[in-house]
């Protein structure tokens, strides 16, 4: 069931809650962990699970982290289709959330940021997204495909604004599929 609800206040407190944890175990290895998604957007009607996206400089770090990240429960999906993006399964439990796994220098990576970067410094455009998410959600409760569909045209305007070169805008759609549910 898909589930929008107005801004929350405490997402970026639960996020830093996930990204103290995390960092604990991930110090030393990757060089950030960042809050993306709707959630990591002031005022932004979200589904109220929180985005990360732990940052390596190297695809070469990504077997040491998903190996340091397999200690506190989380269990790697693979890129489930995405190619820079490591999914994983958030511990039994845990807050809701979806992780990820991104070298500094992935397309899904500079996708979270600047649609995140987009939406944080335009009102209008936050605003107009989340009257989207809503009716989206409420027209397509059991169809998380058709909902993530239906949303991708506005997504693609964001990045396509942004300067995001065509032959990347056409990976989008399949960039913008959730990861495992926590």
């Amino acid at each position: 069931m898909i589930t929008v609800v107005d801004y929350d206040p405490r997402w970026p407190v639960r996020f830093a809650e996930l990204r103290d944890r995390l960092w604990a175990v991930v110090d030393g290895h990757a060089a950030a962990i960042e809050h993306v998604g709707s959630t990591a957007v002031p005022g932004l009607a979200a589904k109220p699970i929180i985005d990360l996206d732990i940052v390596v400089d190297s695809p070469a770090m990504l077997p040491l982290v998903i190996r340091r990240l397999d200690t506190i429960g989380y269990r790697h999906q693979g890129d489930r289709g995405i190619p820079g993006r490591e999914a994983f399964r958030s511990p039994e439990g845990s807050v809701a959330h979806h992780l990820y796994l991104c070298p500094r220098d992935a397309l899904a990576l500079r996708n979270h940021l600047a649609v995140r970067d987009h939406l944080r410094a335009d009102a209008e455009s936050a605003r107009q997204y989340g009257e989207l998410k809503q009716r989206l959600a409420a027209a397509h409760r059991s169809d998380s495909d058709g909902y993530t569909t239906a949303k991708t045209g506005f997504l693609l305007a964001i990045l396509k604004a942004q300067g995001f070169p065509v032959e990347a805008l056409a990976t989008i759609g399949a960039i913008n599929r959730p990861g495992p549910v926590a």
